[in-house]
């Protein structure tokens, strides 16, 4: 029986990249959706909902995963044995003095706590099924670092501790966890082309190639160069 993904921030420019790689390494996925209309979207850029079974919750929500886990122990949503995770915020320059309040904590909400419900939540599923073959990948952005958005910057880089924290707590269990760092612009297909930036489709071959990596876990695998990156893994092992 084939491997089930679960993705988490299934629809965005990222997610949609993981589903795509996880079909194309004969993968099921068990897609987290905000709305039949997300759905939608994610069956029009994989052109099929064939090996995709979707669940409607809102990540945001710190019970909204747990929720889909309750589920997937039930029997009613198929196992899984990989978590991608990938839910994002907004993308702009606005200057610090012109966040305000609401929009950090939305930003907060998305970018951080949003990807860390998704591996407290799940985590434990994986551990228990103890397949050596597990794997627990997260996306973060070289924003944390470069702060030229300082909103994504911020919340962005509340993702570097947890990612190293948890690559040290998976060093000696079945799941590999690893981090991708991405520090150039990836857009679904259509919009790519029209602002010269890399394809959703082409990003999902590293998802593909750290799969098919078991040697490859605690790391961070470095996306600097879309003509370099995307073609073989560039990874050094977090401290």
């Amino acid at each position: 029986m084939p491997e089930t993904v679960l993705v988490v921030g299934s629809t965005g420019n990222i997610g949609l990249a993981a589903v795509k790689a996880a079909l194309d390494t004969g993968r099921n996925v068990l897609a987290v959706v905000r709305t039949q209309a997300s759905a939608d979207k994610l069956f029009k850029f994989i052109g099929s909902d064939k090996g995709i079974t979707t669940v409607e919750a809102d990540v945001l929500s710190d019970t909204a995963i747990k929720g889909v886990v309750d589920q997937v122990r039930a029997g009613k949503l198929p196992a899984f044995q990989h978590v991608w995770s990938s839910v994002g915020g907004e993308y702009v320059a606005d200057p610090i003095q012109g966040i305000t309040t609401e929009r950090l904590r939305k930003n907060l909400n998305s970018m951080f706590e949003a990807n860390f419900f998704a591996y407290r939540d799940t985590i434990g599923y994986l551990l228990e099924q103890n397949n050596p073959a597990s794997t627990w990948t997260i996306c973060t952005g070289a924003q944390g670092d470069m702060a030229l958005y300082v909103l994504p910057a911020m919340t962005q880089g509340a993702l570097f501790p947890f990612c190293k924290a948890a690559a040290r707590e998976n060093e000696n269990t079945n799941v590999r966890f690893n981090e991708v760092y991405l520090a150039f612009r990836v857009e679904v297909d259509a919009d790519a082309v029209e602002h010269g930036v890399t394809k959703s489709s082409e990003f999902a071959k590293v998802y593909e190639m750290l799969l098919a990596a078991p040697e490859v876990r605690g790391s961070r695998v470095l996306l600097m160069n879309p003509d370099e990156d995307l073609r073989k893994l560039n990874h050094h092992k977090k401290n």
